[in-house]
């Protein structure tokens, strides 16, 4: 196990290299440089209103400030205090925009204007970035499903009947969605102990799942589904997400129509969201499926949109898993095309998640369910303690790299947590 000192505030620390494309100093293959360039919502002891803002190595760049001086045509996309009028302004705007960024950080000419909007991210107070209209989360992961069944179905089929058919998931509850640092209060439900009784309180087995988040900016029309070929039009970027999961309640309640109150009581997700456009060089084709799947998710002969993405998990600063999304059975695209296949609309702020995330590998896997194998096998932490699910006072950290161009890493920031008492 790794014991992790310091981190910054973004999960951007600077690389080794001091080369620097960016009058900011910034360097070049920073987390957080040029290539990245993700949006959030901050304050700060400047100005208490919510302003947009674009990470920047360790700082933060005003975009509603930004905007308001050198492109006021754009000042209402950024100025009411969430990334809503952005997202929904669509691609070609977006697109533009980001080509504008790394205009304005790259040439000199812009650095009078723009370095008093510089904020270091230390000071600022992160909010979360975009109305949540929607959530869904998904169950993507092979490896996590067969895991899942092996530990509580033992002797019975690891992965259902229509599981290579069909990207299978449940819609969430938007108004838990919090920002990343938002204490999680150990949720109480109704569970059965191993003898059969049939209790209430709080639960004995909170877990975490380590996710991707996708996050959709424009809507679509109800009754229209939205083709593989249609994903990048709509969804914007990706974040990070931990779907906190209380075992012993969802175990219990899940039969026959899936999860409720044990999921339903938080989902923390990071303050950046990365735009699709800085994720071309970590894009790849998925796992074979087979069987091949219906045409509205068959995307053999299209450019795939698996994602090589490799979070890592931190329990109270002891890496314990770095999870790769590239191998997730079904991708975003496949996941979108099925959750509009019925005619469902997109709404402007809708967020849905990957799934856990987990390889095959022991120090692959995406929650404690697994690492711990339901507590049977506890994982020893650090400072010597054990853990076979979350304890009061425990914080996970979630962060992520991909490769970015020309060699470099981007960055998805970090999603945190830690778990309060009842």
């Amino acid at each position: 196990m790794e014991l992790v000192g310091a981190r910054g505030r973004g999960g951007g620390g600077p690389m080794t290299s001091s080369t620097t494309a960016s009058w900011t100093g910034v360097a070049a293959d920073h987390l957080f440089g040029l290539h990245t360039l993700p949006y959030g919502v901050f304050t700060d002891t400047r100005a208490p209103q919510p302003r947009i803002g674009v990470a920047v190595g360790e700082a933060i760049l005003d975009l509603t400030a930004a905007s308001a001086a050198l492109r006021p045509e754009h000042a209402a996309l950024f100025g009411g205090g969430t990334l809503d009028a952005f997202l929904a302004a669509g691609r070609a705007r977006w697109t533009t925009i980001r080509a504008t960024l790394r205009r304005w950080l790259a040439d000199e000419r812009y650095a009078e204007v723009l370095a008093p909007l510089l904020v270091p991210a230390a000071d600022a107070t992160m909010r979360l970035p975009f109305t949540v209209a929607d959530y869904v989360d998904f169950y993507s992961s092979e490896q996590h499903a067969t895991n899942a069944a092996q530990i509580l179905r033992p002797g019975q089929p690891a992965l259902p009947a229509n599981w290579r058919h069909l990207p299978l998931g449940y819609h969430g509850r938007a108004g838990t969605v919090v920002i990343s640092g938002t204490p999680v209060r150990r949720p109480s439900g109704q569970r059965r102990l191993p003898e059969g009784t049939v209790t209430f309180g709080p639960s004995t087995a909170l877990d975490f799942e380590a996710e991707v988040g996708f996050v959709v900016g424009t809507p679509s029309v109800l009754g229209q589904p939205v083709a593989l070929s249609g994903f990048a039009d709509h969804v914007f970027g990706v974040c990070l997400v931990n779907d906190w999961s209380a075992r012993d309640i969802q175990f219990w309640e899940s039969i026959p129509l899936g999860p409720l109150l044990g999921k339903s009581f938080a989902t923390s997700i990071s303050p950046w969201v990365v735009p699709l456009d800085a994720l071309n060089a970590a894009r790849v084709r998925p796992p074979v499926r087979d069987p091949r799947p219906l045409p509205y998710l068959d995307d053999t002969g299209i450019e795939p949109w698996g994602l090589d993405i490799t979070l890592q998990v931190r329990l109270n600063g002891t890496l314990i898993s770095r999870p790769p999304l590239r191998t997730m059975y079904w991708t975003a695209a496949q996941q979108l095309a099925h959750l509009t296949s019925n005619g469902a609309c997109l709404r402007t702020g809708d967020l849905f998640a990957s799934g856990t995330v987990s390889g095959v590998a022991a120090d692959e896997r995406g929650s404690l369910l697994e690492l711990s194998w339901n507590g049977a096998a506890p994982l020893t932490l650090a400072d010597g303690s054990t853990r076979g699910f979350l304890t009061d006072g425990d914080e996970i950290s979630i962060t992520a790299t991909a490769p970015g161009p020309e060699g470099t890493l981007l960055g998805l920031g970090e999603v945190r947590g830690r778990i309060s008492p009842p």
